[in-house]
């Protein structure tokens, strides 16, 4: 029994797949499953069982990945503070997020981070959904995940940092860019551009529009929010988005923001595996980030 075989083990676990793990790893599915029969043999009990759709860990199975899954983080966390020792106030913060993320809720707080230890390194990386970011918590590729704040998932700690208000992108010379503020009527009659498919916020926006009693007609669908709000400055449709950090109403001739009170604020925020077992230059830089987006430079109203 090794630690490699150890951490397939719980990304096995953790995302039902074995030739995700294998993807993740860089090495062939017959490969995660041998790692796999080899805990099995050494141990002498079934660990995984096929699905449907993958696998899942069988009850003797559950008890190890509990086991592993907290062992594997203190020891992670161990070899992080070490590292950070050996480099001298060093070391490395990996974040994995949505592709437009840093732009909109972390350019300040990235910049206020380097000054203060430039010596640390900050990697980023790029996934689609917060399915993809707890992924990477998982396979130990990420310490922080930036997402939309969503239901309790198991083996992940979720931390609310900002509310986003819902509000109406629209081009400027549309007949909805005079109202104020948008109503259960106004909305039932929009040109949707419909968010990302397997993002938490549009389950979030369905759920809230179907419960209203408010289904508008969709034209299109986007991949992030920023193409929904681009696309509606367009005149291709209308874009039902939270209200972004970083994006500047007063900037853009052609676009207006216009409040959706009567919707729920959706959250957003951080996840990770344990906030204790982060290491101190990972836990400030999402200090860092909470700070400048709670306490932010006034700007501009989003009604023009």
């Amino acid at each position: 029994m090794t630690l490699d075989d150890l951490r397939a083990f719980v990304s096995v676990c953790e995302s039902g797949s074995l030739s995700a793990v294998a993807r993740e790893l860089g090495c062939t599915q017959s490969a995660v499953s041998q790692r796999i029969k080899r805990l099995e043999r050494e141990l002498g009990i079934t660990l995984l069982e096929r699905q449907p759709r993958g696998v899942a860990p069988t009850h003797a199975g559950r008890i190890l990945h509990r086991s592993a899954a907290d062992g594997l983080g203190g020891l992670d966390h161990a070899l992080r503070r070490l590292d950070d020792l050996r480099q001298g106030g060093g070391g490395t913060v990996r974040v994995t997020t949505g592709a437009t993320t840093v732009r909109h809720f972390m350019s300040a707080a990235v910049v206020a981070f380097r000054q203060r230890h430039p010596r640390v390194n900050l990697e980023f990386q790029t996934e689609n959904s917060s399915r993809g970011c707890f992924q990477a918590l998982a396979a130990n590729t990420a310490d922080l995940a930036w997402i939309t704040i969503g239901p309790p998932v198991r083996g992940v700690q979720q931390r609310p940092v900002i509310e986003l208000p819902w509000v109406l992108a629209v081009r400027a010379d549309d007949p909805l860019a005079e109202l104020t503020e948008i109503g259960p009527d106004d909305l039932a009659a929009i040109r949707h551009i419909r968010l990302p498919e397997n993002s938490v916020s549009r389950h979030r926006l369905d759920e809230l529009l179907t419960r209203q009693g408010t289904e508008p007609d969709s034209t299109t669908s986007v991949a992030d929010w920023d193409t929904a709000i681009l696309l509606a400055e367009l005149g291709l449709g209308h874009a039902v988005v939270p209200a972004l950090p970083g994006w500047h109403e007063s900037a853009r001739r052609d676009l207006r923001l216009i409040p959706i009170p009567w919707l729920p604020a959706l959250a957003a925020g951080w996840a990770v595996r344990q906030w204790d077992a982060l290491s101190p230059v990972a836990v400030e830089f999402a200090r860092t980030v909470a700070a400048s987006l709670t306490d932010p430079e006034p700007e501009p109203e989003v009604v023009g």
